[in-house]
């Protein structure tokens, strides 16, 4: 199972667990879970690394002062054996809640005096939490131990940034923030905004080797944990950044630690503090030591997401350095007091991003006068418009500000990027592509078209430092105009043909082709086959031409890259080198737009990266792996786990059965349309029924299906009341008794083809016989097409066939199933690059490929609206509402009616007559 699909597992069974306890709560209590596992698991990993046996791990006790001692200097913390994560599991049904709060206690207990900082108390929230779990100590203890047996399985190491643990913790806050309501704002940042931040930053430091980053409002410290990711993309080496996180909320505090020792850091490059981040700010020192400690913080990066206008209190700061140049925020709204701490804390050289509510921008008073001092001081970098609902809690729309204490410039970049994301579910996201074109705008200082532009600082002066993007940058769409002359005399007009010239430029020759030249100020269209001729011009054909020609190698170019390398894919770099690859491809290339390539390489490196990890962590023999697909199911009212078939952990089901078990797949296949064409056959039959005929009881109370049951009872009346001649003597026949008597009825009646049955030795037919074949006759008689009983006739074939299907098909999809698990667990080396290949290359290159040819389907789409727009004239609307009244007029004139309707219709012929 990939990390994504554990993480969905465990989400899906956690939301279930935490019943009615508030997701905002129940969040602080897996994660704690997990974060004990990670510190549990990491303890054993370095016991054994340092020769401990298993029999030397299980007499681990505290009492062994020495061995304490030296695991809790190397790591930081110790537990003891009883007290491991891997313990409790072991422990089965004896395990206890105790045992949880006996740990939690020992391991604050036995923190190294010199990791406090990072450790102490980290496990507050889980122990006060506990209580909530259950209403007795046996409640307690069976949601804890459904909690531990949730995250059981989670992997606490890889190589690489085969990071399960840190993917599953930051997939699991994510979802409880979206799931927290308002609450979500006190703990998380969006990733797709962490991201473009972490972008932002990662371009300004990317000649660093060394340096430092802080997050004055850390919440979950995905903030910081992605600037440093993004940063350590351009630095050799590893353990050359320095984390500093403040965070005034206990519970928060904690998963910011969690957060940042899970992801690998040495707790030697974490400096927190739980305080008030107006209030109390660094310098950092140890309260028992504050001269020696002293340490005042001035860092390269800093990064903050604060609480939104929140109230403080600005009294007696006056003198303080970090507001004293610019000016103190209003009480009521803490906004700038937090942009200008973070500001404050730069290095001359820094830089730092910090998202904000657009009122920042323009409010006056104390803020007006703070905005003016950071403009004129020339710190005011860039400025970010995102979209609305973008952040969980709060629809308001935010930007992004970045900030420098030295800059090259002196005009400030305004980007509008609230146009682009996608919508999921309640609350919009920003995607690959939109990040990539925001942090590559920011990079270039670009001026784009209704995105961004940059503003001199008189131009700003002269807005009174009003910064409210709309002033600056236009991304509205431009309002529909409506020529007056096409809008009269038809055709298209030549202005709007002429706003479509980036096509021309790139098709030369395309626009003379498409239209009819005429003396005024329109043009007509020259062809009815649109489409065609646009693909058949040869500019066009040459465009695709050039477009495949600069892609050509794009398929080996990729192998190389993925899978001749496989082993040594940087999966952190790598998407980087091939976006570098693409743009340098796409960008000359007119028309095409480079970002939607980016997204599309995006969207299949996240799952490429995904089989990479998976390959580099356990060996190329991963793909032959297939791995039980566990979905879940109620049973007895209990959610439970069970097996449906399996998954390849790395090669798809459905890939090696359209590649290597094709015929199979494709019978399958085929009987399955046929279920599909049998659903539809039903609606066919019930839609022509009439509603007389729908209160039988073969169809449903609301007559929009069949009655399997009642449809065979029916069936049989229908049968019973058939009557035809051969029948009704056979019946006669069946009342006779003397031999005698059947004989002379056999011989005066050749209505009755008696072949059809086997006679008697004295040449007689028994009643069995003769009423068997009744039933025969009455089972093939044809009624009228458009009979009820042809209807219910044809319904009962289709079920009977739609149960040996739906049965061939239960079969056949076990069988090919099976067959699939053994070819997958068989593959040969070529086979499995082979597979690899359709599952990474092909998506990527046929997607590309498909570019220039939206191109063309968009030119398309534009110049088939132009045609339409103005396809009926006022003219012609004029003639049909004449034309249509004057045959109103001539119907009113044989109507009747008394003396006063007479009158009111004469006065409405008026009107439609134009009198």
């Amino acid at each position: 199972m990939n990390k994504q699909k554990l993480a969905n597992r465990i989400w899906e069974s956690a939301n279930k667990m935490r019943s009615k306890i508030e997701a905002n709560e129940y969040k602080d209590y897996i994660l704690g879970f997990i974060f004990y596992k990670y510190l549990s698991d990491r303890e054993l990993k370095f016991l054994k690394e340092n020769g401990f046996t298993q029999e030397d791990i299980e007499a681990l006790t505290e009492e062994d002062v020495e061995v304490m001692k030296y695991v809790r200097g190397r790591i930081g913390y110790f537990i003891s054996y009883r007290n491991l994560f891997s313990t409790w599991i072991k422990m089965g049904k004896d395990f206890d809640v105790s045992n949880v709060t006996d740990a939690l206690s020992a391991f604050n207990r036995l923190i190294n005096p010199s990791h406090k900082k990072v450790f102490e108390s980290i496990f507050n929230t889980l122990e006060t939490g506990l209580s909530k779990l259950g209403d007795s100590a046996a409640s307690r203890t069976k949601s804890i131990s459904d909690l531990i047996y949730l995250i059981k399985d989670i992997p606490m190491d890889g190589k690489q940034d085969y990071d399960v643990l840190g993917f599953i913790y930051e997939y699991l806050i994510s979802m409880f923030a979206a799931n927290a309501g308002k609450k979500a704002g006190e703990f998380y940042t969006p990733h797709e905004v962490s991201l473009l931040m972490s972008e932002i930053v990662a371009h300004h430091l990317k000649d660093k080797t060394e340096i430092s980053i802080y997050d004055p409002t850390s919440g979950s410290g995905s903030l910081l944990i992605n600037i440093g990711r993004a940063v350590s993309k351009h630095i050799e080496g590893e353990n050359n950044i320095k984390y500093y996180a403040q965070e005034l909320k206990q519970n928060t505090y904690n998963l910011t630690r969690m957060n940042l020792v899970m992801r690998g850091i040495l707790v030697d490059n974490i400096f927190t503090r739980n305080a008030d981040t107006l209030e109390d700010d660094w310098p950092y020192f140890d309260e028992a030591n504050p001269v020696e400690t002293y340490d005042p913080l001035y860092v390269e990066a800093v990064v903050s997401n604060p609480p939104y206008s929140q109230h403080w209190d600005p009294k007696n700061k006056e003198a303080d350095t970090r507001y004293a140049r610019f000016g103190l925020a209003p009480k009521s709204k803490a906004d700038y007091a937090f942009l200008l701490h973070d500001l404050y804390h730069l290095k001359r050289d820094g830089i730092m991003t910090i998202v904000l509510p657009h009122g920042v921008l323009f409010r006056g008073g104390e803020e007006g006068v703070i905005r003016k001092n950071l403009i004129e001081c020339n710190h005011i970098d860039t400025i970010i418009g995102l979209p609305a609902n973008i952040f969980f809690g709060t629809g308001i729309p935010t930007i992004i500000m970045v900030l420098k204490q030295k800059r090259d410039n002196t005009d400030v970049l305004i980007i509008d990027a609230s146009k682009g994301f996608a919508k999921v579910g309640k609350n919009n996201m920003l995607r690959a592509s939109d990040i990539k074109k925001v942090a590559d705008t920011v990079a270039a200082r670009a001026d784009i078209d209704k995105f961004s532009k940059k503003v001199s600082r008189k131009k700003i002066r002269e807005n009174a430092y009003n910064l409210n993007i709309p002033r600056y940058v236009d991304s509205s769409e431009c309002a529909e105009k409506w020529d007056i002359y096409a809008s009269m005399f038809g055709g298209i007009p030549k202005s709007e043909i002429d706003e479509l010239n980036r096509f021309w430029k790139a098709f030369p020759g395309l626009r003379e082709a498409l239209f009819i030249e005429g003396e005024g100020p329109c043009v007509e269209l020259f062809t009815d086959s649109l489409e065609q001729t646009l693909i058949d011009h040869h500019s066009v054909k040459n465009y695709i031409s050039n477009f495949e020609g600069v892609f050509r190698d794009f398929d080996e170019y990729l192998k190389t890259e993925l899978m001749t390398n496989m082993a040594e894919v940087k999966t952190s770099k790598e998407e980087g080198v091939l976006t570098d690859y693409i743009f340098s491809r796409v960008t000359p290339m007119p028309l095409v737009d480079q970002y939607k390539a980016y997204q599309v390489l995006h969207d299949e490196w996240t799952k490429i990266a995904i089989d990479l990890e998976i390959i580099q962590t356990e060996g190329f023999s991963a793909v032959n792996r297939v791995d039980p697909n566990m979905v879940s199911k109620t049973k007895d009212g209990k959610e439970v786990e069970v097996q449906e078939g399996w998954v390849g952990r790395v090669i798809p089901f459905d890939l090696v059965q359209q590649t290597l078990l094709l015929d199979e797949y494709r019978a399958l296949e085929q009987k399955v349309s046929r279920l599909v064409e049998i659903t539809a056959e039903y609606d066919e039959i019930l839609e022509s029924i009439d509603e007389e005929d729908k209160e039988s009881s073969a169809i449903n109370d609301s007559g929009d299906g069949f009655v399997a049951k009642e449809v065979g009872e029916v069936l049989k009346e229908i049968y019973t009341e058939v009557e035809t001649p051969e029948i009704e003597a056979l019946k006669a026949y069946a009342e006779l008794t003397k031999k005698a008597d059947k004989l002379t009825f056999i011989s005066e009646n050749n209505v009755v083809n008696w072949s059809n049955m086997e006679a008697n030795q004295d040449d007689t037919y028994a009643k069995k016989a003769v009423n068997a074949y009744v039933l025969e006759l009455q089972s093939v008689f044809e009624f009228p097409e458009d009979s009820f009983e042809a209807k219910i006739i044809q319904a009962s074939r289709l079920m009977t066939e739609e149960k040996e299907v739906k049965a061939q098909v239960k079969a056949e999809t076990a069988a090919l199933q099976q067959k699939t698990k053994e070819t997958i667990e068989s593959l040969s080396e070529v086979q499995a690059l082979e597979l690899l290949e359709k599952k990474w290359i092909v998506p990527v290159v046929e997607q590309i490929g498909q570019l220039p040819h939206e191109v063309v389907d968009e030119l398309t789409g534009k110049i088939k609206g132009l045609a339409e727009k103005y396809a009926v004239t006022y003219a012609t609307i004029e003639t049909e509402i004449k034309e249509t009244a004057a045959a109103l007029s001539d119907q009113i004139d044989e109507l009747v009616g008394n003396e006063y309707d007479m009158k009111g219709l004469s006065e409405l012929q008026k009107l439609l007559k134009g009198e």
